[in-house]
């Protein structure tokens, strides 16, 4: 991915700074590194769900890290992203249990039905479907996560209600 592709504007507030401390205080002070994971979760939730180059490069900067430190992680896990996505982020789970229960079939049905391919977002930025590993929910297959939510036993009839649910803003992404 290039580096001048994708722009975003870096806002690290108060609250966000305090936050990121509060994190930082719960490793060694010679092992702030640990911070990494949940700092860039932080830091992704308060910048519309993905992490710049410049973003990535400022959390460096706040660690005390070399900037590629940042880049190996959050290129490594799917959890994060390198680029704006769809505001409802349909994540199958591509692993044995739910491939032998049709998930691929569903993702291919899915990515019809909103006319894309997997890791693209609709034009209207509402929708992307992305294969992801293990969600841990082998007896639940074919499964996927919307947000902080598994849908399970899934099938087309289940994809076209959600599809239609998150259309008519029935669908809430976080868990409160």
């Amino acid at each position: 991915m290039e580096r001048t592709q994708y722009k975003q504007e870096i806002n690290i507030t108060e609250a966000l700074m305090t936050r990121i401390n509060e994190l930082i205080s719960h490793y060694p002070a010679d092992k702030s590194k640990s911070a990494l994971l949940p700092i860039l979760h932080e830091v992704q939730d308060a910048h519309n769900d993905w992490l710049s180059f410049e973003l990535q490069d400022k959390v460096a900067e706040i660690l005390n890290l070399k900037p590629i430190e940042v880049y190996e992680v959050v290129s490594f896990y799917t959890m994060y992203n390198q680029r704006p996505i769809g505001k409802y982020m349909f994540e199958f789970c591509q692993t044995g249990p739910c491939c032998l229960n049709g998930v691929e079939n569903l993702m291919d049905y899915t990515c019809n039905k909103l006319g894309v391919k997997v890791g693209e977002p609709t034009p209207d930025g509402l929708f992307e479907v992305r294969g992801v590993e293990c969600l841990g929910a082998c007896g639940y297959a074919p499964m996927m996560q919307l947000g902080d939510f598994y849908q399970e036993h899934l099938n087309e009839e289940k994809i076209d209600q959600l599809i239609a649910d998150c259309r008519d803003d029935k669908i809430n992404l976080l868990e409160k």
